[in-house]
């Protein structure tokens, strides 16, 4: 097998990592020109999906997610439960805070903020995107935020998981209470698929690749090897992720460009839940001296969405040209930026929480 270095080698990925801001922001501005200079190479794209999942997307996410899967040593998982305070926090924040807070302040911007600006049953439309959008937690990405706030890779595989398997039975009852849908159909495809998708074939294939790197090394030597071969593989989550912010803009740029003010005006309640429901957790995290590798993990899932499900049930229930799939389509545009400033202020702050 060909030696593979221990340490972080010291090619584009520091540089990647030291500017990612700018690359994404880059990309932003990349994707809405591509996608307004280029709008049928981007509808083709578009095109290739299957149960709302974009399958290009879907690659470059699983790009994002592989090398993270590399680091998680199911030889810990069984010592979990030993370190609840995570998992607690991420559950009380997804799945008791967070729908119900966005579901307030969409209804307090749009029936009451923003009530002069647009008619009254778009406003219901833009509200009921959000609160969709608010009820699906994150599934693949906060891998990637993860990875960039050294978190747990163990630890934040239980959280997701934690999640995925809640929101088989919870995020159907609480969107329907929200929106007062008795009928609420989950597009049961879609969030499978994405399960599969985003964490069960990553997850198999860095076992496998961490299997493979460990044969026949004591542990010691299997751990520094996989620690090199994650070095050196790390920058495809970059690429990745700038490739993605590249694509999801090129799809959405020419309804940015259209209705920016809308885009805007959807984008004021995301940003105040993004950043509250970061502070939430996070605070929490630190006032129950919670590591770190966990606390940032833990509070960048409840920030974070599971945008796919969100289109897919908004699509399902109010149509693909409604305003309430334009809202979930903004989530996924804000997201990036928001997540990147707060993965920033994770890695400063990581002073002020213990290491272990």
């Amino acid at each position: 097998m060909t030696d593979i270095p221990a340490e972080k080698p010291a090619s584009g990925l520091g540089v990647f990592e030291k500017w990612l801001s700018l690359w994404v922001a880059l990309a932003i501005v990349a994707g809405v020109g591509l996608g307004a200079v280029f709008p049928g190479a981007f509808s083709t794209l578009a095109q290739w999906e299957y149960a709302s999942v974009n399958i290009p997307v879907a690659i470059l996410i699983w790009a994002m997610v592989y090398p993270m899967m590399i680091s998680v040593d199911f030889t810990s998982l069984a010592r979990v439960h030993e370190k609840p305070k995570g998992l607690i926090i991420t559950i009380v924040v997804n799945w008791l805070i967070k729908p119900f807070t966005m579901a307030a302040l969409a209804v307090v911007f749009f029936e009451f903020v923003f009530a002069p600006f647009i008619q009254p049953e778009d406003a219901a439309q833009y509200i009921a995107g959000l609160i969709i959008l608010g009820a699906a937690p994150c599934t693949a990405m906060v891998f990637v935020w993860s990875q960039l706030t050294k978190g747990d890779p163990n630890y934040t595989l239980v959280q997701v998981a934690a999640n995925d398997v809640i929101m088989v039975f919870a995020f159907a009852p609480i969107v329907a209470i929200l929106l007062g849908v008795t009928d609420l159909t989950v597009p049961w495809d879609t969030l499978l698929l994405s399960v599969l998708l985003y964490v069960v074939i990553p997850l198999v294939a860095g076992v496998a690749t961490r299997v493979w790197l460990s044969r026949g090394l004591a542990k010691p030597d299997a751990e520094a090897r996989v620690a090199g071969f994650t070095g050196l593989v790390k920058p495809a989550s970059v690429i990745g992720l700038i490739a993605t912010v590249v694509l999801l803009f090129g799809f959405q740029g020419d309804v940015i460009l259209e209705r920016p003010l809308v885009i805007a005006m959807i984008a004021v309640p995301l940003l105040i839940q993004g950043y509250g429901i970061f502070a939430v957790a996070y605070f929490a995290a630190w006032a129950w001296k919670t590591p770190h590798r966990i606390a940032a993990p833990c509070a960048l899932i409840g920030t974070s969405n599971f945008f796919e499900l969100a289109v897919a049930v908004a699509i399902v229930l109010f149509g693909v040209n409604s305003g309430a799939a334009l809202a979930t389509v903004v989530g996924v545009l804000v997201e990036v930026p928001v997540m990147l400033s707060l993965v920033a202020l994770a890695n400063r702050t990581r002073r002020f929480f213990p290491e272990n």
